[in-house]
């Protein structure tokens, strides 16, 4: 069996599946989702899940950084060790205006594309996985996508778009592949199956969804 490791550029999915909901408000229930379930959906017969590992950094907002939290906990509850957060860090960056000159500090998100960087050469080179599933589309992700294909060439590559995202070096270098990209915005039913109960429990613990994704119907 091929093993799998699914790499996920947390913000990058996030905001994809906002951009989706802007346009398709059913899209808000796919806030609330199973990862490793989700993505045992794109295996192969002959392939095995390991692991999801989720790359994000809690946002500064208290109550944006409580929702995500819910929702990491709740999958690492029911998915164990298959499923691994990693997280950057928020910080200063002065931004200079360019109409009145004057600067001021903007938070600016750093390390997921270094991280996720990392952890996919390191599992190449102590051989943790066959295939890797990268889900995003930050073009910087590219050099340590060629450098796996040049020293690693035995390791399978997909690269999955998050919803209204796209990246024409991540498409062209799939095509060098002779392979295309996953394009998640069409996978609307897979994200459907793979919505947790509005509480998750499991060994005595329990997590629920934040009120401010749920979806009430009258």
């Amino acid at each position: 069996m091929e093993r799998v490791t699914v790499y996920v550029d947390g913000f990058n999915f996030f905001y994809g599946l906002k951009r989706m909901k802007a346009v398709d408000s059913d899209w808000k229930k796919f806030y609330w989702i199973d990862f490793v379930k989700f993505f045992d959906h794109f295996l192969l017969q002959n392939q095995t899940l390991q692991k999801v590992v989720y790359f994000t950094t809690p946002p500064i907002n208290l109550l944006k950084s409580q929702r995500q939290a819910l929702l990491l906990k709740a999958n690492r509850l029911i998915n164990d060790k298959r499923f691994e957060v990693v997280k950057g860090k928020f910080y200063d960056k002065e931004i200079v205006c360019p109409n009145c000159n004057s600067t001021f500090i903007k938070p600016e998100e750093k390390r997921t594309d270094v991280n996720i960087s990392v952890k996919m050469l390191e599992d190449c080179a102590l051989n943790n996985t066959d295939v890797i599933f990268l889900v995003t589309a930050d073009s910087d992700l590219f050099p340590p996508l060629n450098s796996i294909r040049k020293f690693h060439p035995d390791k399978k590559i997909r690269i999955f778009f998050p919803p209204k995202s796209f990246s024409y070096d991540l498409s062209n270098f799939m095509k060098s592949c002779k392979k295309n990209v996953v394009m998640l915005d069409k996978a609307k039913v897979r994200f459907a199956n793979s919505i947790m109960p509005d509480t998750v429990t499991k060994n005595g613990k329990s997590f629920t969804i934040p009120p401010k994704w749920k979806i009430y119907i009258s």
